[in-house]
């Protein structure tokens, strides 16, 4: 039977309290740093007020906030806005193994579809939430290792915005398989935008929140959908993986295991491939007082698979910002002459500064088989000071991993910076509010109090 079938029925059936606390802990610092992640990009990132503006041309009943801009708009449309705005920093999630981006799909899929109805507690939002995270982690987990040309955020995070609107709708799991059918319809996104670092990368993770609302919409309103999406003759894994793809990591443990529990936090706006070298930048030039004179070299040692995406000696001079961000030499050469690397860096004047520029040229990034081929997470950074020492420092599990996460102040603090950003004011009141909410969702008897201040 079709691992769809399990899913469906997971999401109807399952119950607030199966879920273990420290999985809603991850799931409450998810919605938290997608809301801030969204605020930031309506300012910082381009792209993003023209999806807004174009949404709101586009009229239709005014159900669901656009987060940041203003205004409301219908719940898909939205959900659109949201979810290209949530991604379009790289600061937001990103899975451990899975290597996809959940919180874009599914918690902006989630917030529209609430408003839609409206008067949605946070018990029902925070299960459904879970259960969208976990079954877009899962299919991406379970389709290791990818053949590679296909984005797994929107391909596998659009079944999970389906699976979380349509619980939040409260469809029955023959619609909620019939939404991931109607999802499957709509799976689509590829990484040329990444080669050509073009504004659609972060408009695809839209294009999943807009899909997987839509299809749960769809399917309540009785339309069908393949009801062997995954496992199927032309289901996802033969059409897109070539038929390869691990059925027992699909359902093994569903509704008991949560991939959430393996969901980073980013504490830098960059792809999470960046992180282990940024962290070996900083923990070497600070802990030895390295100054950006002192340098001579900077060698990285990365994964094959990181080194062709985010390593060429191309990336020294960054031709936008979304270039900049898959770029290792330019974020590693942030940290030798800033000390740190934040919103700030990533923009038209910032990748243009010439001493971060003059740093990059320094920079070599090599393949480290140990690695693995696709490996995103360890590094090694190297330094080469013009005294002749040498300075090396290995990291397999960047900060903000499961292992090593960043504590519930400093994603507080995230939120704050990243909303001091947003294109419509807040107020500290405004955002002190919205913290305690999402901090303490499970007690609200509507969410849409959470996202209505922010729009």
């Amino acid at each position: 039977m079709d691992a769809s079938f399990a899913f469906a029925h997971n999401a109807a059936n399952i119950k607030f309290e199966d879920i273990p606390a420290d999985v809603i802990k991850i799931a409450k610092l998810d919605i938290l740093d997608t809301l801030g992640s969204a605020l930031a990009a309506t300012t910082l990132a381009p792209g993003c007020a023209e999806v807004a503006e174009l949404v709101r041309e586009g009229g239709g009943a005014q159900e669901s906030t656009v987060i940041g801009f203003g205004g409301r708009s219908p719940s898909w449309m939205a959900a659109l806005a949201n979810g290209t705005s949530a991604h379009a920093l790289e600061y937001d999630d990103c899975h451990l193994i899975g290597k996809i981006h959940s919180g874009v799909t599914s918690v902006t899929a989630g917030f529209a579809v609430a408003e839609r109805i409206g008067k949605v507690n946070g018990k029902t939002f925070l299960t459904a939430i879970v259960v969208g995270i976990d079954l877009g982690c899962r299919l991406s987990v379970a389709a290791l290792p990818r053949i590679r040309g296909f984005h797994p955020t929107p391909v596998f995070g659009v079944f999970g915005a389906a699976a979380a609107a349509g619980r939040i709708l409260g469809l029955d799991e023959g619609r909620i398989q019939h939404a991931l059918g109607i999802a499957y319809s709509q799976a689509a996104g590829n990484d040329q935008a990444h080669t050509d670092a073009v504004l659609t990368k972060r408009l695809q993770a839209g294009f999943g929140a807009h899909g997987g609302v839509l299809s749960a919409l769809l399917a309540q309103k009785g339309i069908t959908g393949a009801t062997n999406s995954l496992e199927g003759e032309f289901g996802l894994y033969k059409v897109y993986n070539g038929g390869k793809y691990n059925a027992e990591v699909l359902t093994s443990g569903l509704g008991k295991r949560f991939e959430v529990s393996n969901i980073s936090f980013k504490p830098y706006p960059s792809p999470r491939g960046t992180h282990a070298s940024i962290d070996g930048m900083l923990g070497i030039v600070r802990e030895h007082d390295i100054q950006p004179d002192d340098i001579e070299s900077i060698t990285v040692f990365k994964s094959p698979m990181v080194v062709k995406v985010e390593g060429g000696v191309e990336k020294r001079r960054p031709r936008n910002i979304v270039d900049a961000q898959f770029n290792i030499p330019y974020t590693v050469a942030v940290a030798a002459v800033k000390r740190r690397v934040g919103l700030g860096d990533f923009t038209e004047e910032a990748i243009r500064d010439p001493a971060v520029l003059q740093m990059a040229d320094r920079v070599t990034v090599l393949e480290f088989p140990e690695f693995g081929p696709n490996n995103f997470h360890p590094g090694i950074t190297e330094i080469r000071t013009r005294d002749g020492k040498t300075y090396t420092r290995r990291v397999d599990e960047p900060y903000g991993n499961p292992d090593h996460p960043i504590p519930d102040e400093q994603m507080i603090e995230k939120f704050l910076e990243c909303s001091s950003h947003s294109f419509r004011p807040l107020s500290q009141q405004q955002l002190g509010n919205v913290i305690d909410m999402v901090m303490q969702i499970e007690e609200l008897d509507d969410v849409g109090a959470i996202v209505r201040p922010l729009g």
